[in-house]
């Protein structure tokens, strides 16, 4: 499991002395627990690495939008920063598929939906995000329905 490598992970960087990497890997736990209680009033998922998933892509995804904000900022130790916590978090996402697979699976269902325009994104995605949640990563997978329905 996904969190398992996070915690034998924490545990390896404390022992080396590696503060960044703690550091980045404690507030990894941190939003996975965030989750954990998010997940008690909600609909949580079946799979916990794909909660876990979820996570370290949303952390990715709000690490990159801040690295491209620091650099606009003229903040190039904060961007540096970032990155090298987005590399630490890179470590325990699942591999995402390449662009050919990417659309061929989401090509199978549109075929499958039967969507034929724009207006059916919704389906579509719900069933991305059923199936592929972990192997293709959300906004990707929404400009890959998008241009295929296009």
């Amino acid at each position: 499991m996904i969190r398992d490598d996070i915690k034998a992970a924490l545990v390896t960087a404390m022992k080396g002395g590696d503060k960044p990497t703690t550091q980045t890997l404690r507030l990894v736990q941190s939003s996975i627990k965030n989750r954990d209680i998010e997940a008690r009033t909600g609909k949580a998922p079946a799979d916990d690495d794909t909660l876990v998933t979820e996570v370290l892509q949303k952390m990715v995804k709000q690490r990159r939008e801040s690295v491209d904000l620091y650099r606009k900022g003229n903040r190039e130790e904060l961007a540096a920063q970032e990155e090298s916590e987005i590399v630490v978090i890179d470590r325990f996402l699942p591999s995402q598929m390449d662009d050919a697979a990417a659309k061929a699976a989401i090509g199978a269902i549109i075929a499958e939906t039967g969507a034929a325009s724009v207006k059916d994104m919704g389906k579509v995605m719900a069933l991305v995000k059923e199936r592929h949640a972990t192997s293709i990563e959300p906004a990707r997978a929404s400009a890959l329905v998008r241009g295929l329905l296009a």
